[in-house]
């Protein structure tokens, strides 16, 4: 299992080097469980999800819920999303081993190339948002042990491939078999910080009470990007029973 937190600048390149590094990846083995969480699949807009500081955290936190109940010891999940923060990149590397990606594009060009997705109507960033986002965020330091290790491409001068040294250096790494004799992957062991505790009569409340707000997020981050009542029903994850509206 890994959790690969893909990490950079917005409109740097990430999506585009996580369907490389996807694609790669399903070539290297048939039988891999992959998911990739962004804020696309869960149905929230970029501009909605970054507009303040109540909101963005909000999308955090929905972020990270989701990768809590997708990481699995069969799996590879890969999250794409800015990352920015490096207090939260060691939140998500205490819910798993975590790989990072990062793509390390000068700011002039992701600036330029999230102007030509506005001029053509794909989706983009409001200019004050992007220039919001381009001061606030902290690059990652391979020295950080949850931010490694750390694999870097640099899309402003590199082209984004799927043979690209960086993407097979990844896909290596991922698909690497640990045993005994195995040096340079560690397996993290549990501890009382980050270990699953099973749930008891004293610790019951909280559990049903955290459980609760993860649905209510789900609401408010559903009716924050304009669906409201647009829709009939709202995805808490997979294997999980689906909210409906009865209008």
């Amino acid at each position: 299992m890994a959790l690969v937190v893909m990490c950079g600048q917005p409109c740097s390149g990430k999506s585009a080097a996580v369907a490389c590094l996807a694609a790669a990846l399903r070539t290297s083995s048939t039988d891999l469980t992959l998911r990739i969480i962004d804020e696309s699949s869960l149905h929230l807009g970029r501009n909605d999800s970054y507009k303040d500081m109540v909101v963005e955290k909000n999308l955090r936190g929905v972020l990270r819920s989701e990768v809590d109940r997708s990481v699995s010891r069969d799996s590879i999940i890969i999250v794409d999303s800015l990352n920015n923060i490096k207090g939260y990149r060691y939140e998500l590397w205490c819910l798993a081993r975590a790989s990072g990606l990062l793509c390390d594009t000068e700011v002039d060009h992701c600036r330029e190339w999230n102007s030509n997705r506005q001029e053509k109507g794909e989706p983009a960033y409001d200019s004050n948002i992007f220039e919001d986002l381009v001061r606030r965020f902290e690059k990652p330091d391979r020295r950080n042990r949850w931010d490694s290790p750390l694999f870097e491409l640099f899309p402003s001068r590199d082209e984004i491939v799927e043979s690209a040294p960086v993407i097979a250096e990844a896909v290596s790494y991922l698909t690497k078999k640990v045993d005994s004799k195995t040096r340079d992957v560690k397996v993290l062991q549990p501890t009382i910080a980050t270990q699953t505790v099973r749930t008891t009569e004293a610790n019951s409340l909280y559990e049903m009470d955290k459980a609760t707000q993860e649905v209510v997020n789900a609401i408010v981050e559903a009716q924050s990007c304009g669906l409201g009542l647009a829709v009939n029903k709202i995805s808490l994850g997979p294997n999980l029973p689906t909210i409906s509206f009865v209008h």
